[in-house]
């Protein structure tokens, strides 16, 4: 692994994860987790804007809605999460969106935003249980994090089948969802390797034709990072 794109789930975390950002190869977004919303009730896109301004954020989010947990309340999570979307349209930055158990109401907003004034920008989900009809209805590009090596994960494997070719990157999702046959431990991005591996598996391509077409996406997509 050449290089990474290091997420944001909240703005007080902000600072650290652009530190990082501070290494050659390491890049940040701006944004804060559906989980965290009910503590960004104030935020405003503009925040996101200006912070947004710096060429080592290359994403707006991670953000979006989780009706699974409910870590804050729904209405919160759907406003927060519009405020990334304006954000992401202002600057031309990919929005980085987390969707669990939200599939429909999800699409209803990202729809609804886009009919108001149609973005240049570009939204990343994870693929995982629930994000089938997101998919279909927003054409997304897609991030394959390690569950989709799990045994019992066949809705995954098959939301990946679907996703169109060239808009297919791989994820950590750490310290959660540490592919097979790491499951269980810390997950961290030396693991990447196997995910690439079932991804190959599940496309039916080569291992080489996984690397090339995932960095391609990933650098159409991440627009702001250079090609080495």
């Amino acid at each position: 692994m050449r290089l990474m794109v290091n997420i944001c789930d909240k703005i007080p975390n902000y600072p650290a994860v652009r530190a990082l950002a501070d290494h050659p190869d390491i890049w940040c977004t701006v944004g804060a987790h559906p989980h965290e919303a009910k503590d960004h009730t104030d935020l405003a896109a503009q925040i996101l804007i200006d912070f947004a301004a710096d060429p080592r954020v290359v994403g707006i989010g991670e953000c979006g809605l989780d009706f699974h947990y409910d870590l804050s309340p729904r209405e919160i999570q759907a406003a927060v999460f519009r405020q990334h979307i304006v954000a992401a349209r202002e600057t031309g930055l990919p929005l980085v969106v987390h969707t669990r158990q939200a599939d429909q109401v999800m699409g209803e907003i990202l729809e609804a935003e886009h009919a108001k004034a149609p973005s240049p920008a570009d939204a990343l989900l994870h693929v995982g249980r629930g994000t089938g009809g997101a998919v279909r209805r927003v054409g997304a590009w897609f991030s394959v994090s390690g569950i989709a090596t799990f045994k019992a994960a066949e809705d995954v494997r098959a939301v990946v089948r679907e996703m169109p070719a060239d808009r297919i990157i791989v994820e950590t999702d750490c310290p959660y969802l540490a592919p097979v046959p790491h499951r269980g431990r810390r997950n961290e991005p030396a693991y990447l390797p196997d995910v690439l591996v079932k991804l190959a598996e599940i496309r039916g391509w080569s291992r080489d034709e996984a690397e090339q077409r995932t960095e391609d996406a990933f650098f159409k997509l991440f627009q702001r990072i250079s090609r080495p």
